[in-house]
């Protein structure tokens, strides 16, 4: 029956699209739009967002275990710094044939940005428990259906910052805004990896 599908993608839905809505995910697209193509981005975000969700309610929250989590954000930190610079190195001139530099470079780095930043996230986490206690496929798509809207509104309000300010003052803003979030991820790697030592 229909309600038996749109019950729990409802409940999905609207709990992962009020948890992700100007969280990290959506600033991160927002960002990356000002100084890219969003059709790349959206794909590559929507498709890592759809592996996260498949893991969460398959595996559940043992999915976040798999891979230490400092490792897992030291690697975020490393993908964010690496944004930050390539946003200080690039140029008004430049702005116009970087897509073609990066081609298919950036759908990969966009999606492995996503699938790390938010690995074992709490929005993961909690499309896990609603799949220990729903229809799988449901639970998957609603989730993923809202990460994609938050994306896709995070995109439009990204590129309509290219009207209101300078290419230039933008690159800088974003790759401020990159190196901010790769300093809170290396504080979060450094805090995992003291916790987990401290254990032993």
């Amino acid at each position: 029956m229909l309600i038996d599908f749109f019950s729990p993608f409802l409940e999905a839905f609207f709990l992962v699209f009020m948890a992700e809505f100007g969280d990290k995910s959506q600033l991160v697209a927002m960002t990356l739009a000002v100084r890219y193509r969003p059709i790349p981005i959206v794909i590559a975000s929507v498709a890592a967002f759809a592996v996260l969700n498949f893991f969460g309610v398959v595996f559940g929250a043992m999915a976040a275990h798999w891979l230490p989590m400092w490792l897992v954000a030291v690697v975020v930190a490393l993908l964010f710094f690496v944004f930050g610079v390539q946003s200080f190195s690039v140029v008004e001139d430049d702005a116009a044939s970087m897509d073609a530099k990066m081609g298919k470079q950036l759908l990969l780095s966009v999606f492995l940005l996503m699938l790390m930043a938010e690995f074992g996230d709490k929005t993961q986490l909690a499309v896990a428990a609603l799949g220990g206690i729903n229809s799988l496929w449901p639970v998957w798509s609603g989730a993923t259906a809202a990460l994609a809207v938050t994306t896709v509104l995070g995109v439009v309000v990204g590129k309509k910052l290219l009207g209101c300010i300078s290419l230039v003052w933008v690159h800088r803003g974003a790759g401020v805004l990159f190196i901010v979030f790769g300093c809170v991820a290396l504080y979060e790697a450094i805090t995992q990896f003291v916790l987990i030592n401290g254990e032993v």
